[in-house]
């Protein structure tokens, strides 16, 4: 089986952590975003994945050359000379997706987080001999979103945006199980699968609705990102995860690598990823945040609902909250407080940003 991933938006959303590296390789929790994917596509059976790419193409074929082999799936990028949307990828690598036996194949947006419950989505999907299969999660308010409307065997009968009356509670979660006929419906240009190819495959009666049961968020920003954490560690505390760091000063759902130290009177979490060579200093307090790779936190500092970028260093006696996000190689200086910071790469902040702002 084979699978595309769309992996071509420049990630502006999650800036300023996408000016260091494309979005599907910063990371989450504890590995780059597209892992997760990739992982799970292996379970389903997938031996083959195609990345549909156009940014940073350089350093996406350096991440297939390190990975490939680590996770035992044959990877491909399929590079786009201008942004293609979401069908165009598929018509564009064609060749790769259509083995000639009818075998149907998966579609992936790149930044969603869920339970990937893609074996029982393919097996949903043969059954009703669909086209392509959707797979849909329920949200609260389904006025802020496109809703998809099926009856109770899962067939699609139409799509509504950002509906004023209720109509359904049910939105496409950005994961697809579509067999190569459907490929015949789409040309090579830019495109979307969702409002120029699914409404044809629904008014032929070969599009389906598959539902999640479980977590689901689209982790392209940061308060989302943020969220998706939450939901990830919690699965994983419901799954009995050994991967879950336990013991003094640790409270709730945290993630620590084994090549992190952590010093004496911490207290971490809930809610806390810290990543491969960070150093984590004595009496710190972490909760609902990220420590990527290599960062360094001094002394007594404070960090609460934010993201620290790679090889970054907060210091002594600093507070840091309401979503900051630092990208690679900023150095926050001793007993500063930032409140909801974005601060470009490689800066130096020697005062304190008592009020939301972007540090350029």
């Amino acid at each position: 089986m084979r699978a595309l991933i769309l992996v071509g938006g420049y990630g502006t959303r999650l800036r300023p952590l996408t000016l260091s590296c494309p979005k599907p390789l910063v990371e989450f929790c504890n590995k780059p975003m597209i892992i997760h994917q990739i992982e799970a596509l292996k379970v389903a059976g997938c031996t083959e994945v195609v990345l549909a790419i156009n940014y940073q193409p350089e350093v996406m074929m350096g991440f297939i050359q390190e990975w490939q082999e680590k996770l035992g799936v044959k990877i491909v990028c399929s590079q786009e000379k201008e942004p293609m949307g979401t069908a165009g990828p598929l018509a564009l690598a064609r060749e790769t997706l259509d083995d000639g036996k009818g075998t149907p194949f998966f579609v992936l947006n790149s930044d969603v987080i869920c339970d990937y419950p893609l074996k029982d989505m393919l097996d949903f999907h043969k059954a009703r001999g669909a086209e392509a299969t959707i797979l849909v999660t329920k949200v609260d308010d389904p006025t802020k979103y496109g809703v998809v409307v099926m009856d109770e065997y899962g067939q699609v009968q139409r799509f509504v945006e950002k509906p004023k009356e209720f109509v359904g509670d049910k939105i496409n979660a950005g994961i697809y199980v579509c067999s190569p006929t459907i490929l015949n419906r789409i040309e090579l240009r830019p495109t979307s699968i969702e409002r120029e190819v699914f409404p044809h495959v629904a008014a032929d009666n070969r599009l389906y609705a598959y539902t999640l049961n479980g977590y689901w968020m689209d982790v392209g920003q940061p308060k989302d990102y943020l969220k998706g954490l939450h939901l990830y560690l919690d699965s994983m505390a419901i799954r009995q995860s050994p991967q879950l760091a336990k013991g003094p000063g640790i409270n709730g759902n945290v993630l620590v690598d084994p090549s992190a130290k952590i010093g004496e009177g911490c207290l971490i979490g809930p809610d806390v990823s810290i990543s491969a060579g960070c150093v984590i200093g004595n009496g710190v307090r972490l909760s609902h945040c990220v420590v990527m790779r290599g960062v360094r936190i001094k002394d007594h500092s404070k960090v609460e609902s934010c993201i620290v970028g790679w090889d970054s260093t907060v210091g002594a006696w600093s507070r840091l909250e309401n979503h900051c996000v630092l990208g690679e190689d900023v150095t926050v200086k001793d007993e500063l407080y930032l409140n909801g910071a974005i601060v470009l790469p490689h800066k130096e902040i020697k005062e304190s940003v008592s009020t939301p702002a972007i540090i350029l």
